[in-house]
Parts: structure tokens; sequence; C-alpha cells
């Protein structure tokens, strides 16, 4: 049985990134966690945009709309400085807003920083595709995605894509497949395929 593809999007958002000022860090931080993360085949389109609203809301709505990625991942632009629009962009596009997402990613990042309460990020549904604004520097994207563990290796704090296939799945998007020692997907038994 051929396994079926997903399509991802990333997203940079970064005035000094997208003018050339700065070496993009997301996009590449993103493509080394998902080529660890994940088992079933994907590919991504990437963008680097500046923090512009309409140029935001714009290219979220291409990557869906268009490009028919099944999940959108975006860096930068979360926090409350007078440039970050990012989450008002993400909840201007979206059907659907999927709030714990944001939750989960401050309470992981208060971990390790008080000023987590700063952060902004939005996770929506627009027609078959998720879009999560994660932080944007590589190690906080790490962190967010796969959670903490402790000093035995075990889970500590779940990290966002745990949730992430099953929410998919109930969206209509393609099944994926993590690899589990770096996050392990949580599915109902019900909604679990058979191992071949």
């Amino acid at each position: 049985m051929t396994e079926k593809f997903i399509k991802i999007g990333l997203v940079s958002i970064s005035d000094r990134a997208s003018s050339g000022a700065y070496e993009d860090q997301g996009i590449p931080a993103l493509k080394e966690w998902l080529g660890l993360a994940l088992k079933t085949p994907w590919e991504h389109v990437a963008r680097i945009i500046p923090d512009e609203q309409d140029e935001i809301e714009a290219t979220l709505c291409d990557l869906v709309d268009q490009e028919a990625c099944s999940l959108v991942l975006t860096t930068g632009g979360t926090g409350p400085a007078l440039r970050d629009v990012t989450p008002e962009a993400t909840l201007a596009i979206a059907d659907k807003v999927m709030p714990g997402f944001g939750e989960q990613m401050r309470q992981i990042s208060l971990q390790f920083v008080p000023t987590a309460i700063l952060s902004r990020q939005v996770a929506v549904i627009r027609k078959q595709s998720l879009i999560i604004n994660l932080p944007g520097q590589p190690k906080s994207i790490r962190e967010t995605l796969e959670g903490l563990k402790d000093a035995d290796d075990k889970q500590r704090v779940h990290g966002i894509f745990a949730a992430v296939p099953y929410c998919l799945d109930l969206i209509g998007a393609p099944y994926i497949e993590t690899n589990e020692a770096v996050t392990k997907a949580f599915r109902p038994k019900s909604a679990q395929k058979p191992q071949a």
C-alpha cells in the first residue's frame, strides 16, 4: 500500500529576514524537525514574508486554497510589538479557532521564561487545513512541537504536535504517522490504522 504524502506550508514572518538583512532560521528549523518527526512522506512550500497583515493573510490563503497544504506552520510575529500581526492575520482567514494549541504552547514556554504570557500564538482551521503560529526561535520551535521530557526521557509536558495528526484526521486531511522517538501521535484506538 502506498502512503499518501502530506503537503506542508512553512511561513517565516519577519521584516528583517524577508528583506535579506537577517538569515531566516525558522524555516530551516521546521524542515529539520519535520524530517526527524514524520514517518509519512511530505513535501513543503516555503515563504519568507514581512510583518504585513495583508501579505500574511494572502500567503496563508494561497498555501491552503491554491497550494493545497494540509498543514501550515508559521514562525514569528506573535508577540505584543507593534509590527507583530501574525495572530490577527491568522484569525482573519479562519473558519474555526483551535484555542488549545495556543494554550499548550504558552504552557510549554512558561517552563522556561515568565514572558511566555506575552506570546499570542493561535491555531485555526481553514477548509481542510490546520494553521499553527509557532515561536520564532529554533529552540522554542522544537520545544513547542515535541514538548518536554524529564531526565529519564519520560514525557513531562506534551508538545502540540502530538495532537496534530488526529486533528488532521478529523478535518479530512491525509493520515500521517510520526517517529515516536521524537513525538508520539495520540489517536483514539478507533482512529488508528493497523500497522502494515
